[in-house]
């Protein structure tokens, strides 16, 4: 069965959505969500605030949209992960995507959102999509813990769920922000958390 056409109204409609949602996804990198107002989100797209509120009816709602963005983004990417030439061994998985992780907020690309918020907190328990994203994102991660746990590469004594905040931690770490103004290469930083990350701080022998 064919798809339904879509009428060049919704093509623009689609189309303004996705430019807030990319306007949104840089302010909140750039500003984090307590700083960014839906002026600024308006004057940023180039449209009017009542029209932005025909798309999205909060600064909670848009901040749903940007998370909404990235986890559909990170999906992609484990997705591409364990196609072929991706690595195959969980630990590289699990490397690879600490990685992307930080080199997409060394980018200005990774949303920043507070811990404590109870109306974002809502508005994102409230979101669907969001959740079947997250579930699906942390499933996806969390296997290739337990992979990699039951293959010994990873310390038992540690419970998968920690590891996978360890994991989830390093895409808003505010030492990569540190590193950065200190005048740091992107891909030194990167390295020096990754090393930090999955072999720890102990003097190895």
């Amino acid at each position: 069965m064919a798809n339904p056409k879509v009428s060049f109204k919704q093509q623009v409609l689609k189309a303004r959505e996705e430019a807030i949602v990319a306007s949104v996804n840089r302010l909140l990198a750039d500003k984090g969500f307590d700083l960014m107002t839906m002026d600024e989100v308006a004057a940023d797209v180039g449209i009017a605030k009542a029209s932005l509120y025909k798309h999205f009816a909060s600064k909670e709602a848009l901040a749903a949209a940007a998370m909404n963005r990235i986890l559909r983004r990170s999906m992609d990417y484990l997705t591409e992960l364990e196609q072929p030439p991706g690595p195959v061994d969980p630990v590289e998985r699990l490397k690879a995507v600490a990685r992307w992780t930080m080199e997409v907020q060394l980018a200005g690309e990774m949303p920043s959102l507070p811990a404590q918020n109870s109306s974002l907190r809502a508005e994102l328990m409230a979101d669907a999509d969001y959740m079947n994203l997250l579930m699906a994102v942390s499933e996806k991660l969390g296997e290739w813990i337990v992979q990699a746990q039951a293959d010994g590469q990873l310390s038992q004594s540690l419970p998968p769920e920690v590891m996978l905040y360890t994991l989830f931690a390093r895409a808003c770490d505010p030492v990569l922000g540190v590193l950065k103004a200190g005048g740091h290469a992107h891909e030194q930083i990167i390295a020096w958390l990754i090393e930090s990350c999955f072999s720890g701080l102990a003097q190895r022998a």
